[in-house]
This record gives structure tokens, C-alpha cells and sequence, in this order.
């Protein structure tokens, strides 16, 4: 199984590891600071480096659909895979501005659970734009929900990832807010984001450590998809894309 580190700690932006298979889905390493595709949020890009200085784009990472834990590495199309075989020590590097507005929108979307007291039947983090579908009739006003957000942005709430047990979940079901994607079971525990009076739920994504790190960011459209359905668009601001990553990200 690949090794997540980037559950243990999303700032990191590059680690050191091992070319495990290389196939049509792309290539395993033992160990990777990549998040895959999943829960919503949009797969890392970055590149793999040799010792030799062999380089290879990233255009996606995935869960692979043949190799149960293990994460495949999608390579642009037409790259020469010779120097990436299996036994090969490699550097792992993500695209760092990209994850940071994934990790930020993510802990947007859970602001805006906060705010919006309606279970989540759909969701999308991407580097341009994060979206939430709320199962409800009710109208929802863009800008109450905007200073809502920024009101817990400017309240600077300590986000942390930490796990409870199965047992705990079952005891507290009100935790789960999404309709459409439950937390894997089978291990024991399940892993959740508690943003420190404000929310609490399971998620395995990427976050910031601070609301503070989410910045300017709004909601740019309200849409009525269905009779239940009320989809919540988030941007940045204008301008509040260039916040400033952690060093370890840049």
C-alpha cells in the first residue's frame, strides 16, 4: 500500500520514495505526498525527478482502481516511462499553488456546513472554485453567507485532522453532513476535521491549520439545480488567490 503522508501532515511539498509499478493507470511509488483524487477534492499534479535528473509531469493522482491502497501517479501523455521502473528512487514534488487553493476551499466548504444547517448531497474542490450541493428548498442569500464565511475567517479557529473511533461515529451520526459519500469503514477509526468550535466531521482531505489561511473567499453564485437541491459556488475574491502559502508549501 502507498504510504499517505500527506494525511499526516498537508503542507508538506515534496518527499523521497520508490518506484513500486508502473502500468496503465500510471506509476506506484511506496510512499507519496500526492493527494488522489477523492471526497470531492481534485487530484494533485506535480512531477517525479531520478537521482539521474529524469523528470516526469504529473498531470493526476488516483486511487488505483486495480491495486487496493495503493495510488497511481498519471504521467502526461507520450512521456517516456524508461527511467521510472519499478526499484527506482525517486523525489515526489506537488504543483504546491494548487494544493494551497485546494486546502484552502476545503476548509471553506466546511465554513460554509457551518453556516448552512442542511445535509450535503454533492461537492467539488478545485484550485479555481469549490462548490457544495445543499439538500433543501430553502433560498439561501449569497451574501449573508459571505460575511459568514469571512466573519469565521477573521475569527482565526485552529483547524486540526484527528480520529475517532467507529463506535464514537455511530453514537454521533449528525456528524456525517454528506448524502452522497460516507467514511470508509473497516479500520476502526475514522479520521475527521474539527475546526475548533465551529465544526467537526469526517473528512480525509487537505486543509489549512487556521481559518485565518482560507482568506477572501466568496460566494460567487447560488444555483437552484432541483426542487431539494440549492448548489453554493465559492471563488476568491479579487485578489484573494495570491495569499501567500506556508513556507514548507512554496
Amino acid at each position: 500500500m502507498t504510504e499517505e503522508l500527506f494525511r499526516v501532515d498537508a503542507t508538506l511539498r515534496e518527499c523521497q520514495a520508490t518506484v513500486l509499478a508502473v502500468d496503465e493507470l500510471g506509476i506506484v511509488l511506496d510512499r507519496t505526498v500526492c493527494y488522489p483524487t477523492g471526497g470531492g477534492q481534485a487530484g494533485d499534479t506535480g512531477a517525479l525527478r531520478t537521482a539521474s535528473g529524469a523528470t516526469l509531469t504529473i498531470v493526476d493522482t488516483r486511487k488505483h482502481k486495480l491495486r487496493a491502497g495503493d495510488i497511481a501517479h498519471v504521467p502526461e501523455p507520450g512521456a517516456s516511462l524508461v527511467p521510472f521502473a519499478p526499484g527506482v528512487p525517486v523525489t515526489v514534488r506537488i504543483d504546491a499553488v494548487r494544493r494551497y487553493a485546494h486546502m484552502r476551499f476545503h476548509t471553506a466548504t466546511h465554513l460554509l456546513c457551518a453556516l448552512v444547517p442542511y445535509p450535503v448531497n454533492g461537492c467539488s474542490i478545485t484550485a479555481g472554485y469549490a462548490r457544495l450541493d445543499f439538500h433543501t428548498s430553502e433560498p439561501l442569500d449569497g451574501d449573508v453567507l459571505s460575511a459568514g464565511i469571512a466573519r469565521l475567517v477573521s475569527e482565526a479557529h485552529p483547524v486540526r485532522q484527528r480520529w475517532i473511533s467507529e463506535e464514537e461515529l455511530d453514537a454521533n451520526p449528525q456528524l456525517v453532513r454528506s448524502m452522497s459519500v460516507q467514511p470508509p469503514r473497516g479500520l476502526g477509526r475514522v479520521r475527521v476535521l474539527d475546526i475548533e468550535g465551529v465544526d467537526l466531521q469526517p473528512c480525509g482531505g487537505t486543509h489549512v491549520a487556521n481559518t485565518s489561511e482560507v482568506g477572501h473567499v466568496i460566494v460567487t453564485r447560488i444555483e437552484k439545480k432541483s426542487a431539494m437541491t440549492r448548489r453554493v459556488i465559492l471563488g476568491f475574491a479579487a485578489g484573494g488567490e495570491n495569499s501567500p502559502a506556508p513556507t514548507s508549501l512554496r
